[in-house]
């Protein structure tokens, strides 16, 4: 997510990255998370802290001083759902298979390659 400045407004801030101030934190869906001190007096969002609090990674592009904040890592991972898109692959035997048909069940798919 590219920021402009470190200090934006709350409502540039949830247009920006889809998280909200409020009053029991900073909420994305149904996600909350306390950030004591990412409300500066002046009512703007102090950036880095909502970095901290929220486990993502924050970047300065002194050529264009823009500000970059990465994905929130709070789950250990970057990805916001565990939904697989539709997905069918080859079978020990050529024949394909539809991963659709495991609609509902929990699947390990391994994945490996020689480089």
């Amino acid at each position: 997510m590219l920021l402009t400045t470190l200090f934006p407004s709350p409502d540039e801030f949830f247009e920006q990255t889809g998280w909200e101030a409020k009053p029991e934190g900073l909420c994305r869906g149904e996600v909350c998370v306390p950030s004591p001190g990412a409300r500066r007096p002046d009512g703007t969002i102090d950036v880095s802290v909502v970095a901290e609090r929220l486990s993502m990674p924050l970047l300065r592009d002194e050529h264009s001083d823009t500000w970059v904040l990465g994905p929130s890592a709070l789950s250990g991972r970057a990805l916001d759902t565990a939904v697989v898109p539709p997905l069918s692959l080859s079978n020990f035997d050529g024949s394909p298979f539809d991963f659709t048909s495991l609609l509902g069940r929990r699947i390990i798919l391994a994945a490996w390659a020689s480089w």
